[in-house]
């Protein structure tokens, strides 16, 4: 399987809600700027990874792996991925400029297509490849009703609905209000609307000081949520260990996190309880094995973060035996021949061969930019 090609993408995605909006940011698209990869036999994987669709940084990445990456790759053997993985990671040039950021996201999308390339290769799902069952259910929560812009009745109206009709055993909302008594006020009503056999999960996003996040934090237990993610500013490792010694609601973190190093200081440091790695923050599958793996040996749980935007974690959500529970978010269902699927509240195991990340043969022309 030599590499023989490598052609570069980025699309622009709407969201599903036109417009959705967190405690500190407001999207209209997904920005996915990607890779594909093909061999001589004619095989071609599929990567990318996720961004708040800014044209201007989705184009630095794009280069990154254009200019930087793949003349590292053309004419190696892409059944060695983690051989691959060490040449492009380990860089000198890359290393110099940056060892998180741009260059891990680029490396990201290169690594998912290389994973994909070699399940597609052995003719099964990556979940498979990697040593997963299809009998170990994957359950799923739903995060794409519980934006911070939409008001206290559609967002009781839309959890309640994915509850009742379309079979989620959990949901997460984001809170960040300019008052605590607000967010309080909007838990209150979701949990009483989704009744209490069902996980709550808040999401701030990284809004709120220490101190805001204790008070709003000591409550939660009250409304049994199941766990408070990404409290105060992502990377403040001695506030986050403040705050998780100082509450009872488990601390969730993980998207913001870019290295195998930085989430090693938070384990060990006791300031997070559920680990939320995502291989296109992290330098792609071959990463966020390490950090699951890192999880798994200090017994925590591991939740990937964004399961459909990242197709990828369906599969490594399914072979690794930390995780038992993913995201769901379907902004990006249209671009895939095989879209990660939610069924009577789990995440269904793909059929084809790959990562699920082939992208249809009409996404280019809709979605592509630039």
């Amino acid at each position: 399987m030599i590499i023989r090609k490598i052609e570069t993408f980025i699309l622009h995605v709407p969201v599903t809600r036109n417009r959705i909006a967190d405690s500190t940011h407001t999207l209209t698209h997904w920005g996915a700027p990607g890779v594909i990869i093909e061999t001589d036999n004619g095989l071609r994987g599929y990567g990318y990874t996720g961004t708040h669709a800014h044209l201007a940084t989705d184009r630095l990445i794009r280069d990154c792996i254009a200019n930087v990456y793949a003349p590292l790759l053309e004419g190696e053997d892409a059944r060695g991925v983690l051989y691959l993985w060490q040449k492009l990671h380990r860089n000198p040039p890359v290393q110099w400029v940056g060892r998180a950021g741009i260059t891990h996201l680029a490396l990201s999308a290169v690594d998912i297509a290389l994973w994909d390339l070699k399940a597609k290769q052995a003719g099964q799902p990556l979940w498979q490849l990697l040593g997963g069952a299809a009998a170990e259910p994957l359950e799923a929560y739903n995060t794409d009703g519980g934006w911070l812009n939409w008001s206290l009745a559609e967002l009781v109206d839309d959890c309640r609905r994915q509850v009742e009709e379309e079979g989620y055993r959990g949901v997460k909302i984001k809170v960040g209000r300019e008052h605590a008594a607000e967010d309080l006020a909007r838990i209150e009503a979701v949990r009483n609307a989704i009744g209490s056999r069902v996980k709550l999960m808040v999401d701030a996003n990284g809004r709120f000081d220490l101190p805001a996040a204790m008070r709003l934090g000591r409550h939660l237990s009250e409304y049994d949520v199941t766990w408070f993610e990404e409290p105060i500013w992502y990377d403040d490792l001695p506030g986050h260990t403040r705050l998780a010694a100082s509450i009872d609601t488990p601390i969730a973190l993980g998207e913001q996190l870019y290295t195998l190093d930085h989430f090693r200081d938070f384990i060990t440091a006791g300031a997070v309880h559920f680990v939320q790695p995502d291989a296109v923050r992290l330098a792609g599958v071959t990463e966020w094995w390490q950090v699951a793996d890192l999880a798994l040996a200090h017994r925590l749980p591991v939740v990937a973060h964004i399961g459909d935007m990242v197709q990828v974690h369906v599969h490594l959500s399914m072979a690794h035996r930390a995780c038992r529970l993913l995201e769901y978010i379907p902004w990006l269902r249209d671009c895939f021949e095989e879209p990660a699927t939610v069924r009577d509240g789990h995440f269904l195991p793909p059929q084809a061969p790959g990562a699920s990340t082939t992208l249809r043969a009409d996404a280019l022309p809709r979605f592509a930019v630039d």
